[in-house]
């Protein structure tokens, strides 16, 4: 487990193991997400859109039109 502490401006800083572990860079960015129970689930946002980039291709198929998309 690893604590910080909160500022008056309500600033923190989270841990470097906990940054390391998620691959957190300067710039990346982060959601806090506030659970019924009170937990708190911290999410790394450090993929983009283009990290998707050919992730449904399949060799022999042809590209499907952006309009037919929603039949």
């Amino acid at each position: 487990m690893s604590d910080a502490t909160l500022t008056s401006k309500g600033q923190t800083t989270i841990p470097k193991a906990i940054r390391d572990s998620l691959g957190l860079k300067p710039g990346h960015r982060i959601t806090f997400t506030l659970m019924p129970d009170g937990t708190v689930v911290l999410r790394a946002k450090t993929k983009s859109i283009m990290d998707l980039d050919g992730q449904l291709h399949r060799k022999g198929r042809k590209p499907l039109p952006v309009d037919e998309l929603s039949r």
